[in-house]
Parts: C-alpha cells; structure tokens; sequence
C-alpha cells in the first residue's frame, strides 16, 4: 500500500509526530453557530454502469407510483450537480465495480472508480463484488498501476482511485500480518489494544472527513458472506468477521479520535415490499435490520446496499434512540440525499434533524456535459467489440425466475454451458447461479442500431460479465441430490434463502416447498433416465460454483476437475450457433407443495 491509508488521517490532522491524538474541540465564541449543515449524497451498487441500464434493471418506481426510466452515468452526474450544495459529501456503499457491462469490464473497471471519483465521491464500503478479481487488484484499483496482464487502458496509466474505500470487518488470517494499517493505528495505545483483541485490518476500517469545522467518520463494512460469493482463491488470505462487532470496534476508534458523528457504509441490506415509493420504509427486517439495530449507540446512521433495493426507515438503536435506516436501489437509479445538522460543541449528529430522501435519477434532465465527452471516449474505444453482432432472438429473454425459481435466460446460459464442456470435459449435465445472470436479452433494437433481435457481444457479455471459467467435476448421484438440497435454507450449508440453480434441458427433478431440507429433492433424471445414488455424473458449471460459492459446498468434493473455456465465451458460441433461439420454456423443475 501507499501512504494513501486508513483515514487519511495526516489530512485530518489527527496523525502528529507519528501518533493518533484525539480531535480537539475548540472554544465557541458568543456569536458561533450551535449547528452547522451537512449534507450527504449517496450510491450503492453501481456496477460499472455507465451506459443507462436496460429492461427492468433500467427502470424505478418513483415517490408517485410510477415507473420510469432511471440510470446512466450522464444522468447521475446531471443530478449529482443538482443535488449537491456548498455541506455535501459523497459516499457510497460498495459494489460499485465488479459484474459490469463491457464498457467498464473491458478495462478492469477504471472508467467506472474514475467516473465515480469525477463525480465528487470521497468515501466508499467495499462491496463483494470489489474483491471479483481478487484482493490484490481491489488494492491495484485502489492506489493505481496497470493491470499486471493487460497492462494500462487507452487512458493511460491508472493512478488509484480518488475515494476512500474502507471494510472495517475485512482482516488478515494471519495475525502477523504487518500493514501500515496496524502500524499507523498502532501508534496510540488504546487503539493498539482493541486491535489486538480484533485482529489485523486488510483495508482501512474508517475514513474522517471534514465539513464545516467539524469531523464525519465514516465506517466500511461488506457482508460477512462475502468468502460464499466471491472466487476463493483471491481472498484465501482474508477473514470477513460480523459486521456488527467490526462496527463497533471501529466505532471506539472514531470515539479515541474525537470523532462523535459516525455513519456506517455497509453493503449488506434487506428485501422489501414489492413496488413501493423509494422513499417508503418497505424493508422486511433481515441481516441489514439486525446491523442496523444492533451496532453502537454512537453510531447515529447506516447507509446499506447488496441487495439492490430502495428504502427509508428509521430503526432503534440499542439504547432505543431513533436513527436512519436506508438503501438506494441499484445501477445508478437512485441518489440517497441525507440533510443533518451538527452540534459544534459536541460534534455529534442531532439525529432529530436527519431527513433522508431518496431521488430517483430520472433521463428526463439534460445529461451532464462533461460526463458526455467522458463517455463517447470509452464508446469509442470499446465499439468494435461490444456493437458486434454474435446471435439473434426471437423474442425477449427474461433472467426473471418463474414459481419454481427457473428463468429462460438461465436455462439458456445452462444449455450453452454444457454445449462447451461436453468435448473435453465430458459433461452430462450443467447447472448456472442464478445470481451470475446479470440482466435479459431483449429483443428490440439497442441505441446501436444492429437492429431487432440482434444479440451483441456487449450485449451478451452484459449478461455474463464475470469472465469465469467452465470446468466439469465428477460427482454421485447422491451429491448431487445433495447439492440440489443446498439450493433451499435450513441445512448445515447456512443457505440464507433459496437460490435455484439453473439446470441444462436435459436435467429434471422435482422439489417440495413443505418437506424438511434434506427430503425436498426428488425424481432427478438425466436425458429422461432415473439418477441412482452410485452412479458418477459428469457435471460442469463456472469456476465459482465449482469452488463452492453461493453456499454450495458439495461441489467442493467433486473429483476430476477439468477447465475450458471462460463462460461469456460458452454463452456467445452457443448463441452463434443456434439461429435465432427462442426463450426456454421453464419446465424443467418441477415444484410441489
């Protein structure tokens, strides 16, 4: 790392003479304000949209019911200005890079961190998804040089991102780990203490900055399931704690500091109460409520994100005091405005005068000039690749699951993927995550004019953007059965709600919604035939699943690993050679009560 870490704490002037001192707080005078304004703007889940998002994942609802066209770098720029005044801050709360479209992907993200740095952000949580590529390129994205492989972008040189991005949860495995982390929170003796009760920080846990004469921390934390939904091998040094307990471990540091206004950015939210106002309390309580509620009094809000949906609440803190509760959607279609006031003399947040809104970044503005220029650049350099035709549809292709959690998009990619692993891997059948379907085919015309029913790469890659590769494991009939059980909750797997996967046509089963875990599975036939228990199946999926994420551990004892080809290269051969395909019809899985 470089001496770009932690709180940027020398800025701040909270690092003298190479230790931490607490902030002080100066004497008021007679005529001094009691309070003074801040105002935060904030993003969540961005991935690398730069272009306006298509289908469903490019439209809202808005505070009047209605649903209307949302997204696009021009767009957030346009309202980002609009919004921002002389108090404001901007943050966000992670995956803003990671499953991106071509245009960003194609060079490793850095016009999106560059973009979103242009745009005024300071500090960011890392999501999952900034671990993609593994630890050691989220640290290259974070203090600059060129990708090791592909070597620098048509920009040039990379020189870092211009935000903060903190993960106070995220720690080293070895605990003799040295960083200039440690080594710079380690100069003062308290704070030395609580970390070695915690554990070694392999990202700066917080970020300090300054608005109006008075300190804001800002504490990062990501999903302690991270390690389930990332590739293993790029995070086999790392550990991702409960973020709770980092939380409030972070929360003491700020408070050694003297810092007393303190917001946590966790990308880690909740579900909600379909088609509701963004500025609605629609959140059903799971994991981001239990955070939410459960982190330290001191904490006065928390800003969320990971599950990509839009809500305003106000929750209780445990010492039953009220704090803001929120989330700002996905792909750059809603901008969280949060107005405060802070107390001079005590420098903590009046959590009485938060007010917190939620605007959804509507095309109906002029787009942002700058940001325009910004983005024919990248077109340009990315058109000949993403504009070129690959396949055609017949129609609409949704990644939107039926009752049974089957979507014709995933059945396509499944069939596409066994296609590709049957030479060579010897593949019976292939199963997709279904979270790594990442937007629909649609079959009219893109504003690049190939015209309808057209498939581009950038299209296709926009789908699978996550360059993973195929391989094929052998496993029993009865793992099987068993890895098809992991798709449902209430196994020792800790599977925290149904995630089904995507099955090639030639695979069929049915499934109970009643029966215990364990017993839900049944009538699993390949090419028509019965599965036995001992029988040795041949099955291929990305590298990812293979690797047990998404909770799957029992493709982890598959045996005989083979590799092929990266899946975004299965998925276009397919559509290549198949004329126009028409979407799957989603009977494969059967569903009973």
């Amino acid at each position: 790392m470089t001496s770009r870490t932690l709180l940027r704490l020398a800025m701040a002037g909270a690092v003298v003479a190479g230790s931490l001192t607490a902030l002080s707080v100066p004497a008021q005078a007679g005529n001094a304000p009691k309070t003074v304004p801040v105002r935060l703007l904030a993003l969540n889940d961005f991935h690398g949209n730069l272009e306006p998002p298509t289908g469903s994942s490019g439209r809202m609802v808005d505070e009047n019911g209605n649903t209307v066209n949302a997204g696009g770098a021009v767009y957030v720029a346009a309202h980002m200005k609009a919004l921002r005044d002389a108090n404001t801050i901007e943050v966000a709360q992670g995956d803003l890079i990671g499953a991106s479209p071509l245009i960003s992907a194609a060079f490793h993200d850095e016009p999106s961190v560059d973009f979103l740095g242009k745009i005024g952000v300071q500090v960011s949580a890392v999501g999952n998804h900034e671990f993609d590529e593994g630890y050691a390129e989220l640290r290259r994205i974070m203090f600059g040089g060129c990708h090791p492989v592909d070597g620098c972008s048509p920009a040039g040189p990379w020189k870092g991102a211009k935000y903060d991005y903190v993960g106070a949860n995220v720690l080293f495995k070895n605990p003799g780990e040295k960083t200039d982390v440690t080594q710079s929170l380690s100069a003062n003796p308290q704070v030395k203490t609580l970390l070695s009760d915690w554990g070694v920080p392999a990202l700066p846990p917080v970020s300090i900055k300054w608005m109006n004469g008075v300190p804001i921390g800002f504490i990062g934390l990501v999903t302690q399931t991270t390690p389930n939904i990332v590739t293993a091998e790029g995070i086999k040094d790392l550990k991702f704690v409960d973020e709770v307990k980092a939380a409030n471990v972070a929360s003491k540091i700020l408070k050694l500091f003297g810092v007393r206004a303190q917001v946590v950015l966790v990308h880690e939210g909740d579900q909600v109460t379909p088609n509701q106002s963004p500025d609605a309390c629609s959140a059903i309580p799971g994991a981001g409520n239990r955070i939410a509620t459960q982190v330290d009094p001191e904490i006065d809000m928390v800003l969320s994100g990971h599950s990509h949906q839009a809500y305003l609440c106000r929750v209780k803190d445990p010492a039953g005091q009220d704090r803001l509760y929120s989330q700002g959607g996905s792909f750059g279609r809603v901008i969280t405005q949060v107005d405060m006031q802070v107390d001079t003399k005590t420098r903590d947040i009046v959590r009485s005068s938060v007010v917190a809104d939620n605007h959804v970044v509507t095309r109906d503005v002029d787009p942002d000039s700058d940001t325009v220029t910004f983005m024919d650049f990248w077109r340009d350099k990315i058109s000949a690749v993403a504009n070129k035709p690959v396949g055609r549809i017949s129609a609409d292709i949704t990644n939107v699951g039926t009752a049974t959690g089957e979507s014709p998009l995933g059945d396509l990619i499944a069939d596409g993927q066994l296609a590709a692993t049957k030479t060579g891997g010897n593949a019976q059948i292939a199963l997709m995550n279904p979270g790594g379907v990442r937007a629909p085919l649609t079959y009219l015309t893109s504003p690049a004019s190939e015209g309808d029913g057209v498939v581009t790469y950038g299209e296709a890659f926009t789908v699978q953007p996550f360059n993973n590769l195929m391989q094929a494991v052998t496993l029993t009939g009865a793992q099987l059965k068993t890895l098809l059980e992991q798709q449902f909750p209430g196994g020792p797997n800790n599977q925290p709600f149904a995630k089904i996967l995507q099955p090639s046509a030639n695979l069929s089963y049915t499934y109970s919604r009643s029966a215990a875990w364990g017993s839900k599975i049944s009538n699993i036939k390949i090419d028509g035939v019965p599965v036995t228990d001992t029988q040795s199946i041949r099955v291929a999926a990305n590298n990812f699943l293979v690797g047990g994420g998404d909770a799957f551990a029992a493709f982890k004892e598959g045996t005989d690993v083979w590799s092929g080809p990266l899946d975004i290269d299965a998925f276009v051969a397919y559509l290549g050679q198949n004329n126009p395909i028409a979407p799957p019809a989603t009977t494969r899985i059967t569903a009973v009560d």
